[in-house]
């Protein structure tokens, strides 16, 4: 399995050094060096079976058709040590903690923009600005209470930060799902490693949850709302309800009256306090935003305004994720904690801007051109391996709509191995820790979701075109 590993040196590699292989790597290289290709084999149709029978599934959509698959599973864990977890965590923290205080200001005072340390064209151009929720307040100032912070890690070995994803971010299910199966297939690899747990995720979520409660009370009603069955991660949806002891709602469950918000059950309305939403903002009130929503809750933003329900994450924190915002995120850090960020950004350059788009044409054979507003993998293009009709396409559209893009350096994405066709292979990876912040501070479980560019190649991590995941461990040192 393991000869001719293929490495370069023009590419970090996570277990690879240049000398040979990491030291944290040490254990699970020893276990690899004492098995064979086909017990390996075993343990990933174990994986498969588990992930079946579990209906752990992702939805791919196209211009035609959904299709709903069994989320892929490398079985050859990601692990990170205690120090390079340490950097994350506190990076994470500082950045998010800057994110909070730009979404209060932005909806209330804007002095960011009054100081121009960002220009105001390109927030109040973001189609995620919304003024309806401008001058609300929110709980504890909190907007951002569950971020899934996309990370890579470059040929230099330093960690940067890929995109911000504070609306309605995904795959955390995942990521406790494949510590769920690692246990089962490496019964003794984790103790042995002191790996950290990510288990009490739930916990974590349902504590913030409780927190947030407009009542004083010992147990306010949360649910999570959910757009229904043919959602592509109505599976994370059901998982969390479940773990969490909370309600699965839909929208057509709810009821808005006199200002507050009711669900319907057999015995009667009960009055919710708390709302995890997994709509995004667009749908969530048809008498606010879009009228031909059929998943949201009319008059939903009525009770929001009033303080008589929470709604998690806040309504309006896509300008916040927005990817030519994100640029600015390292000055915001500056401006309103007066500290240098300790996650460094992928340089990034702005399409609006005539001189950083002009460069961007010259030089879009090695840029990565990414709309904005878009996730998942779609509307991006790499240069390096776009066909000229791509590149062309691009072009246009660029030049239609300038603020819609933004260009970054394509970067050497770490690669990690992978067990494919019998052999340990790399394989480019990402890495997405959650953060839940409440009253009391920020947490991080220790790991999060590890993606992985399957195709040999790729850069492109997402399930929805092709990628896979696998278990992260944090391990002290």
């Amino acid at each position: 399995m393991i000869e001719n590993y293929p490495v370069t040196q023009k590419i970090y590699d996570e277990m690879y050094a240049g000398k040979g292989i990491r030291e944290h790597y040490g254990g699970v290289f020893e276990y690899l060096q004492n098995s064979n290709a086909s017990l390996i084999a075993k343990k990933e149709d174990l994986a498969r079976l588990l992930l079946m029978t579990q209906g752990i599934t992702f939805t791919v959509y196209s211009s035609d058709e959904g299709i709903e698959r069994i989320f892929p599973f490398d079985v050859i864990p990601r692990i990170i040590t205690a120090v390079e977890w340490d950097h994350i965590d506190k990076g994470i923290k500082q950045r998010l903690t800057a994110l909070n205080k730009f979404l209060h200001d932005i909806y209330h005072d804007q002095q960011i923009i009054k100081d121009q340390v960002i220009p105001a064209e390109l927030v109040m151009s973001c189609p995620h600005f919304l003024r309806e929720v401008k001058g609300l307040n929110v709980p504890h100032d909190i907007y951002v209470h569950i971020a899934g912070i996309d990370l890579i890690r470059n040929d230099d070995g330093d960690f940067y930060v890929l995109e911000d994803n504070l609306r309605t971010p995904s795959g955390v299910s995942y990521m406790l799902e494949n510590r769920e199966i690692t246990k089962r297939i490496f019964p003794d690899l984790l103790p042995m490693r002191q790996v950290r747990q990510v288990t009490n995720y739930p916990l974590l979520l349902k504590k913030i949850l409780v927190s947030l409660s407009p009542r004083h009370s010992s147990n306010p009603n949360v649910v999570l709302l959910t757009p229904g069955i043919f959602n592509s991660a109505y599976f994370e949806h059901t998982f969390l309800a479940r773990f969490m002891g909370v309600e699965l709602v839909e929208g057509r469950d709810l009821v808005v009256d006199n200002h507050f918000v009711y669900m319907k059950t057999t015995a009667g309305l009960k009055r919710v306090d708390v709302i995890y939403r997994r709509i995004d903002d667009e749908f969530m009130d048809p008498l606010v935003f879009n009228p031909s929503s059929l998943l949201g809750v009319p008059g939903i933003m009525s009770a929001y305004r009033k303080g008589n329900v929470s709604l998690v994450n806040a309504i309006g924190n896509g300008v916040a994720d927005d990817k030519a915002v994100y640029a600015y995120v390292p000055e915001m850090i500056r401006y309103y904690l007066g500290e240098e960020p300790i996650l460094k950004n992928v340089p990034t350059y702005q399409c609006w801007n005539e001189d950083e788009c002009e460069y961007v044409m010259e030089n879009i054979g090695n840029m990565v051109i990414k709309r904005t507003n878009e996730s998942g993998g779609y509307g991006m293009l790499i240069g390096n391996a776009a066909t000229d009709e791509e590149i062309a396409r691009t072009k246009a559209a660029i030049k239609n709509e300038p603020r819609s893009f933004i260009a970054q350096p394509i970067l050497s994405l770490s690669t990690a191995p992978c067990f494919i066709d019998g052999k340990l292979k790399p394989r480019h990876i990402d890495l997405r820790p959650y953060a839940l912040c409440g009253p009391e501070g920020i947490e991080i479980v220790p790991g999060g979701l590890t993606r992985v560019a399957l195709k040999e190649g790729s850069l492109v991590v997402n399930s929805s075109q092709g990628g896979g995941s696998k278990d992260t461990w944090v391990i002290e040192n």
